[in-house]
C-alpha cells in the first residue's frame, strides 16, 4: 500500500500540530513541511516575551467561546470539544513539558522558555522522519496536474502540485497553515490567501488585530512604563456598538499597549484609525472600582490628610508619575492642600479614574499587528474535519480562516484545536 503524501505549507503552531496529530493517528504517512524561514516557529517564539502563551486555563466552554471575535460557533461545534484547553494542557505535559497556570489563567512552560514547546515537535518529527524544507517557500499550487512518476517509481495522479522556489512536488493532501499578513519579518505575508483563492475559496475583508495604538495626546509619554493590571478600556465602533475589555494596560512613549488594548483592537479590525478618522478609547484604571467608590476613597483620604498637599495624598493610591499627569489633565494644582480641594474637583478626579480618562487613537503602531482578522469564509470549511468544502483533500484552520480571538493565547488554543482535528481527519482518510 502506497503511503499517503501530505504537504503542509507553513511551520507555525498550526503546521506543527497538524503533523503531530497525523503522526499520532497514523504513522505510515509521508509528510513534507514547507517553510520559507530558516528557523523554527518564528512567530510563536516572540509571543509572551519568548515564553510562549501555550493556551488558557479558562475551562468554562461558554465563557471561552466569548473570547473569539469571529468563529466561535465554528470552533464550539467540534474543535474545542475534541481538543479543549485542558486536553491541550494534558497533551503537552504528556510530551514531557511541564506547564504552569498564572494568575490571569495564561499557561506557560514552567521553564518560561518557548523553545521547550518547539522541542516537542522537533522530537516527534525526528523520530518519524518528517521532511522539513527550510528556506523553501511555496510559489504556487494547482489541482490535479496529471500523473507523474512518484518517488516509489509508480506513475500515479495526486490531488495537488506544489511549486516552490526550489522544486515541484505532488501530494494527496494539502494543508495550508500559513499565518495571515501580520509580522512579515517572521514569514507571515499572507501567501495562504492566494492559495485558498486558487482553490475557489472566498476571502473575507482582512484587517489587523492584536496591535497597539499611537495616541494624539502626548501625556502617555510622561508616564511611559506605568501599568495597571486590572484596567478596563472601551470604544464605540462605527456602527454604534460599544466594546469593552478588562486586562492589563501599559502606557508607553507612543501611546498605549498590553492585553486590554490588544483585545480591544480585535474588535476594531475593520475600523479606520487615522489622524483624519481617529478612534477614542475610554479608560478605567481599575475595573473593580466604580465612580462612587473612587470618590469615597479620595474623600476619605483627604479627610485623614487634610493638611497635606493633594499630590502627596494621591500618592497613597496611585503611582507618582501618574498622579502628576492626572492633576495636569484635571488642571488642578498638585500642591494645593487637601482641605482646599473642592467637591467638584474631587468628583472630577474620581471621574477621570473611572472612565472619563480617554485617548484619541490616530494610528495602529507600525509593525505591531500580531494577528490578521477575518480570512477564508467558514461557510466553505467543514468544522468537523477542517477540510475544504470546495476542494477535496485541502485543509485550512486558524489564522487563515475567519477565526480570531481577543488575545494571543486564545488564538493559539484555536490553532492547536483546529489542526489537531485536521491531522486526525487526514489520518482517517483512505
Amino acid at each position: 500500500m502506497q503511503k499517503k503524501v501530505v504537504a503542509i505549507i507553513g511551520w507555525g503552531a498550526a503546521g506543527m500540530m497538524t503533523a503531530a496529530s497525523l503522526l499520532t493517528h497514523e504513522t505510515n504517512a509521508e509528510i513534507h513541511i514547507f517553510e520559507k524561514n530558516s528557523k523554527l516557529w518564528a512567530k510563536v517564539l516572540i509571543s509572551g516575551g519568548g515564553r510562549c502563551n501555550v493556551t488558557t486555563w479558562l475551562r468554562d466552554k461558554k465563557t471561552l467561546l466569548t473570547k473569539y471575535i469571529h468563529g466561535s460557533k465554528f470552533l464550539g461545534s467540534h474543535a474545542l470539544k475534541v481538543f479543549s484547553p485542558k486536553k491541550c494542557f494534558d497533551w503537552f505535559q504528556g510530551q514531557w513539558v511541564p506547564l504552569k497556570v498564572e494568575d490571569d489563567l495564561r499557561v506557560f512552560p514552567v521553564s518560561n522558555d518557548g523553545k521547550d514547546i518547539v522541542w516537542v515537535f522537533e522530537k516527534l518529527f525526528h523520530q518519524h522522519h518528517v521532511d522539513i524544507h527550510f528556506n523553501e517557500g511555496v510559489d504556487s499550487i494547482s489541482l490535479r496536474h496529471g500523473p507523474i512518476v512518484c518517488n516509489d517509481g509508480c506513475p500515479r495522479e495526486k490531488n495537488f502540485l506544489i511549486v516552490t522556489n526550489k522544486s515541484m512536488y505532488q501530494a494527496d493532501y494539502l494543508v495550508v497553515t500559513t499565518g495571515g499578513n501580520a509580522y512579515a519579518h517572521t514569514g507571515s505575508t499572507g501567501d495562504g490567501y492566494s492559495f485558498a483563492a486558487t482553490c475557489g475559496h472566498t476571502i473575507t475583508p482582512l484587517g489587523p488585530s492584536l496591535n497597539s495604538f499611537l495616541s494624539k495626546e502626548s501625556w502617555p509619554e510622561n508616564i511611559s512604563g506605568v501599568s495597571f493590571p486590572q484596567a478596563s478600556v472601551s470604544t464605540t465602533l462605527s456602527d454604534g456598538t460599544v466594546k469593552k475589555e478588562t486586562w492589563p494596560i501599559l502606557f508607553t512613549h507612543f501611546g498605549i499597549t498590553w492585553p486590554a488594548i490588544f483585545a480591544l483592537s480585535a474588535h476594531m479590525s475593520q475600523e479606520k484609525v487615522s489622524k483624519k478618522e481617529p478612534a477614542t478609547i475610554c479608560i478605567n484604571i481599575d475595573a473593580h472600582k466604580s465612580f462612587e467608590q473612587r470618590e469615597k476613597e479620595i474623600f476619605s483620604l483627604m479627610q485623614q490628610h487634610e493638611k497635606k498637599e493633594l499630590k502627596t495624598v494621591l500618592w497613597l493610591l496611585l503611582p507618582k508619575r501618574f498622579v502628576e499627569t492626572l492633576l495636569h489633565i484635571a488642571d488642578i494644582s498638585p500642591i494645593v492642600q487637601a482641605a482646599h480641594v473642592s467637591k467638584e474637583q474631587r468628583k472630577q478626579l474620581a471621574h477621570l479614574l473611572s472612565w472619563k480618562l480617554s485617548l484619541t487613537l490616530i494610528a495602529r503602531r507600525p509593525g505591531d499587528e500580531f494577528v490578521t482578522s477575518w480570512g477564508v469564509s467558514l461557510d466553505e470549511v467543514n468544522p468537523s474535519t477542517m477540510e475544504s468544502q470546495r476542494c477535496s483533500g485541502l485543509y485550512f484552520a486558524w489564522e487563515i480562516l475567519n477565526i480570531d480571538g481577543v488575545t494571543w493565547w486564545f488564538n493559539l488554543q484555536s490553532s492547536w484545536a483546529t489542526w489537531w482535528v485536521a491531522g486526525k481527519s487526514i489520518a482517517k482518510n483512505n
